[in-house]
């Protein structure tokens, strides 16, 4: 048993190095004593006491003094192994301990402008679903038939898919070999399905009051936007777009009848899943025409919604201020306050190459 007390009467710590039970009786002898009495008390004097009580189980402890830095010789060199027995305790450290001290290794240092561009991405995203929000909004309302919906969103995927193949290098051609009869394919089957489950989509929540139903919506909305992937968005992470889809099953069967459904899912597919694709191969082949996009995205959900909702686009813009403005400057000034330590307390980094013992 081995631990450690500070004497009241002497300078430095003491180390217990070991203790027997047996009765205490009359000794007197002449310097330090430690004497652990039942009660469990310290007493250190330079004289020993007279215990004239017997105690049936006392502790007569043995204490040996330790030096300035919890060594007990300073004559017994102390390494920094693990392996090998050593008169230390396990926490002692020497004075070279601080010496190894490293201060934000490896910081990065952020530019308002490319963080307030990176940002963007995260305000067109919230203005997507103030877009879809505001399709849905005309379609409940009458202002907005399904066919127009279907086929202007057709439309748009079309061209979304020749700008994307556009956009796409040799090199990612290459390694993706998907050809153009997959791709349709996939769509014609994505259509399909959707046009004979509309029906059945659009009774799903008929059991369900419809505050619940927009409560829903709103709730995995939020969730859309939390989880979605803003560093590597193509493809869309997978609970981020099984939220947004779900709330579009949701707010699709508020809509009048089946073929408002199959319109407002086709769309939310285009929203949701196709368009963050083709704004990723933007940002990675014509970075200079990124930021023009997304700003074209914020302007269109803020005017979208400002025509339903003149306070909801109040919002949306101190929401996309807040943002792609705000958040970037916080950033920015706080980054001056960052202070990351490293030393010889870290956990231990295997640089070495293990590959070969994978085979």
């Amino acid at each position: 048993m081995e631990s450690t007390a500070q004497s009241p009467c002497c300078e430095g710590p003491w180390l217990l190095v070991g203790f027997c039970l047996q009765p205490t009786y009359s000794v007197k002898t002449t310097g330090p004593l430690v004497s652990l009495v039942t009660e469990g008390y310290f007493c250190v004097t330079d004289t020993w006491k007279v215990n004239t009580t017997p105690a049936p189980y006392n502790m007569i402890l043995s204490y040996r003094a330790m030096g300035p830095d919890w060594a007990p010789s300073q004559s017994v060199p102390w390494r920094k192994v693990l392996w090998e027995r050593q008169p230390f305790p396990d926490n002692y450290v020497d004075q070279r301990f601080l010496e190894e001290l490293r201060r934000n290794e490896g910081i990065r240092q952020y530019r308002y402008w490319a963080v307030v561009k990176e940002a963007g991405f995260v305000g067109q995203q919230l203005s997507c679903v103030a877009i879809f929000i505001t399709l849905w909004l005309y379609m409940e309302q009458g202002l907005l038939a399904p066919e127009t919906l279907f086929w202007t969103s057709l439309t748009c995927a079309l061209l979304g898919y020749g700008l994307y193949q556009a956009l796409t290098s040799q090199t990612e051609s290459c390694s993706d070999h998907r050809t153009h009869l997959a791709d349709s394919q996939s769509a014609a089957l994505f259509l399909s399905f959707t046009f004979g489950f509309s029906p059945v989509l659009k009774t799903l929540t008929e059991s369900v009051s419809t505050d619940t139903v927009y409560a829903m919506s709103a709730l995995m909305l939020l969730a859309h936007l939390v989880s979605f992937p803003y560093a590597h968005p193509s493809p869309p992470g997978s609970l981020s777009l099984n939220a947004a889809l779900f709330a579009s099953v949701c707010l699709a069967s508020r809509l009048p009848g089946a073929l408002h459904t199959f319109a407002m899912l086709t769309c939310a597919l285009l929203v949701f899943a196709l368009w963050p694709c083709l704004l990723q191969r933007i940002r990675a082949n014509a970075p200079g025409q990124f930021t023009g996009v997304c700003v074209g995205v914020c302007v269109g959900g803020v005017g979208g919604l400002g025509s339903q909702s003149l306070g909801g686009a109040v919002l949306l813009s101190l929401a996309l201020v807040s943002v792609t403005l705000i958040c970037p400057l916080l950033l920015v000034r706080l980054q001056r306050h960052k202070d990351n330590i490293h030393g010889p307390w870290d956990e231990a980094e295997i640089h070495e190459d293990l590959s070969r013992f994978l085979h």
